[in-house]
């Protein structure tokens, strides 16, 4: 009896852009829910088919202006009002209309920092290493192939069953992909 080792997830290779799409939608059409597609170039309607509609990024850039915001503020106003009050000519200490540039500034740097470093969270960057590596025509999606992975901790994953049911998308080679 051979111990099976385990495997990452079964892995198609595509001709054309046209097809692979066609194969996402047959494949979320047949239930599989953790699959994702890799191309050369970026094809709108990949994104669509695999059914990434919402992004976090917009809340992440906005709670990253907030903070910014706050933060500038804050800062002046505790320079100026609490830890170094200076009374020049009478003025009030809190004078928000001085604290409006920096204000501004912070928001604009502390959202644009969020922004860079939410966006690489979220695509989990930087990926020193993937399982797709281990695969050698993989090389080929960064030139002229396109392929879709469907991940053995899909629900839906039966290796036997997921194994065919790709080989009947491609006329290529279905390939395992090890952990």
């Amino acid at each position: 009896m051979a111990v099976r080792t385990p495997i990452y997830g079964l892995l198609a290779e595509f001709d054309q852009p046209t097809v692979l799409v066609e194969a996402i939608h047959q494949a979320r059409a047949q239930g599989y829910r953790k699959l994702d597609a890799y191309t050369p170039f970026p094809i709108e309607e990949v994104s669509g088919a695999l059914g990434f509609h919402r992004t976090r990024m917009p809340l992440v850039v906005f709670l990253g202006g907030l903070v910014g915001c706050l933060g500038g503020f804050a800062m002046q106003y505790w320079c100026n009002v609490v830890d170094y009050p200076i009374n020049v000519g009478g003025r009030p200490l809190n004078s928000w209309p001085s604290f409006v540039p920096v204000t501004f500034e912070m928001t604009i740097l502390i959202a644009s920092l969020a922004g860079v470093f939410g966006l690489l969270a979220l695509c989990g960057l930087p990926m020193p290493y993937h399982p797709l590596f281990n695969v050698e025509r993989f090389a080929r999606a960064s030139r002229d192939r396109f392929f879709l992975c469907i991940e053995a901790r899909d629900s839906r994953f039966d290796h036997e069953g997921t194994k065919q049911f790709l080989a009947g998308l491609t006329t290529h080679p279905v390939l395992e992909v090890p952990h």
